[in-house]
């Protein structure tokens, strides 16, 4: 063998060595990479961004204020949301576009939201939900439903239990074609600190609660199921406040003392034929609770 053909054989060695050894890397460099992609694989997604805040739909009656009908009605929509939904309200603009107001109506509207303590605003950042708003404060009534949703809403509620019973005397003035109605009987809590603050007694008539989800009674109040998930149309309620005193039964609910103050509301539900669809008895602690009326000049 030549010295040309020893080279040549030494050189055919070296380049198959390296090309091996080139090969091996390569699988490693794989290796590693896939090991990599599994790794990062392996990491927990990213949590998803909480649902956006959706306000509820208004049908604005003109003869009462608008900035009064859009709070209590962004006032049931905050107070009712999913507990994962987004803090922050839409701006000003959208929500305006939302409730097909002016801008210095929506305004209004929150400015009362944010005396209240349910909202905050804040300059460039914009406006939010505050975590630790009280759930239960005076109600201003001025004849809208929606005002009703509002002062029902944000609380949490337990079905103490539901069925057919016959007419209650009491009520049979409300009921005269009926020989029994469904009774459905709620207890509310305070959904920061758990305490009691009303239980409400619903005498609904019977064609209108074969149609009631009691699921839905545990999220919103009798009204808004009515009115939003049954569809009747309510065309007016009668409220009347008196006090009284905590019976055996009220005082063991709402853990007062027997005998102590209640404010016992009574609401009437008309529909558009009207027919009462709907009468609430609920009794409210005292010290929770107080009702104030405006009366419109014009």
């Amino acid at each position: 063998m030549t010295e040309s053909q020893e080279r040549t054989g030494a050189d055919t060695q070296r380049t198959g060595r390296d090309a091996a050894s080139g090969a091996g890397a390569s699988e490693a460099g794989a290796s590693e990479a896939g090991a990599s992609e599994a790794g990062g694989d392996a990491q927990a997604a990213p949590a998803p961004p909480p649902p956006a805040f959706a306000p509820d739909s208004l049908v604005l009656n003109r003869k009462l204020p608008l900035w009064y009908q859009v709070s209590q009605s962004l006032r049931a929509s905050i107070l009712g949301r999913p507990q994962d939904a987004s803090a922050r309200l839409p701006t000003e603009e959208q929500l305006a576009a939302h409730y097909g107001v002016s801008v210095l109506t929506m305004r209004q509207a929150l400015k009362e939201l944010e005396a209240e303590g349910l909202i905050s605003r804040h300059r460039r950042r914009g406006t939010f939900i505050e975590p630790r708003a009280r759930r239960v404060s005076p109600v201003r009534l001025l004849g809208s439903v929606d005002a009703i949703v509002a002062q029902q809403s944000g609380e949490a509620t337990t079905i103490l239990g539901h069925g057919p019973t016959a007419v209650p005397g009491d009520l049979a003035e409300f009921f005269p074609d009926c020989a029994e109605v469904t009774c459905y009987r709620r207890l509310r809590r305070d959904g920061q600190s758990d305490e009691p603050t009303n239980w409400a007694e619903n005498a609904v008539r019977p064609d209108i609660a074969a149609r009631i989800d009691v699921a839905d009674l545990e999220r919103w109040p009798m009204t808004k199921v009515l009115r939003d998930v049954v569809g009747v149309r309510i065309s007016r309620i009668t409220d009347t406040v008196e006090a009284r005193l905590a019976d055996p039964v009220t005082a063991e609910l709402l853990q007062v003392p027997l005998l102590s103050p209640i404010l016992h509301y009574t609401g009437v539900t008309y529909d558009e034929e009207g027919r009462v669809v709907d009468v609430a008895r609920i009794r409210y602690r005292g010290d929770r609770f107080s009702f104030s009326v405006t009366v419109e000049a014009h």
